[in-house]
């Protein structure tokens, strides 16, 4: 992805959490002079967690059809930052039709959560032993606490204010009918070691230079920490 392509979609992604009243942690507007200068040590946290901008076309240069937006609000901490924290938090937006595409998450349960604006669709199917899709077995998933049983393959559509718990090694994939604010809590993230993709796709993109950087995402820390 282009630097300039980055840029564009973390402003489009600001003009609608505003829309949404949507508020972000105040380091989130901080320019990239302002996080080089700041107090490695105070920020610590915020830079071995990865917490921040976050945007990906997995490696297809797609990004409106076959990509993803986040920011990190949270993450969790262990004993090293001196207390315990063991969940996680996120907050995404999916265009119209742009698809998240489908993996697992070897650890992590999550809740997936409609925040506001379309329709929220999301896709499953059970893990093999080889990891490949089980396409006979029946899901069970979580809507707001009501136990619910899918065919595999199933797709399951989310309102506003609608969620869904997602148990480990479930494949899902997600999209948006509209434009979509997507909410994420969950166990501890990983997203380097925890994430498996049905297709061999990259979770980060390759950055090509073209601009100077608006905000930084969470890959531009190695170069500040």
């Amino acid at each position: 992805m282009k630097r300039s392509e980055i840029n564009t979609i973390i402003r489009d992604a600001e003009k609608f959490f505003e829309e949404n009243r949507f508020f972000l942690p105040k380091w989130a507007d901080w320019t990239w002079e302002e996080w080089q200068r700041a107090d490695k040590n105070e920020i610590h946290e915020i830079l071995e967690k990865e917490l921040g901008w976050d945007v990906t076309d997995f490696g297809l240069n797609q990004f409106h059809q076959k990509g993803l937006f986040l920011f990190t609000i949270r993450n969790g901490s262990t004993e090293e930052t001196g207390y315990e924290k063991p969940y996680c938090e996120k907050i995404m937006i999916m265009e119209d039709q742009q698809v998240c595409l489908f993996h697992f998450h070897w650890d992590k349960v999550e809740d997936i959560i409609n925040r506001g604006g379309g329709k929220l669709k999301l896709q499953f199917y059970q893990a093999t032993e080889n990891d490949e899709f089980d396409r006979e077995s029946p899901i069970t998933v979580y809507v707001d606490g009501i136990r619910t049983v899918l065919k595999a393959g199933s797709i399951l559509s989310l309102d506003p204010g609608e969620s869904v718990t997602l148990p480990q090694r479930l494949y899902h994939s997600f999209w948006g009918e509209g434009k979509v604010l997507v909410g994420e809590v969950s166990k501890i993230n990983d997203d380097h070691t925890d994430n498996r993709f049905y297709e061999s796709i990259p979770r980060f993109p390759q950055i090509e230079e073209d601009e100077p950087i608006y905000h930084p995402l969470i890959g531009d820390y190695r170069c500040i920490r």
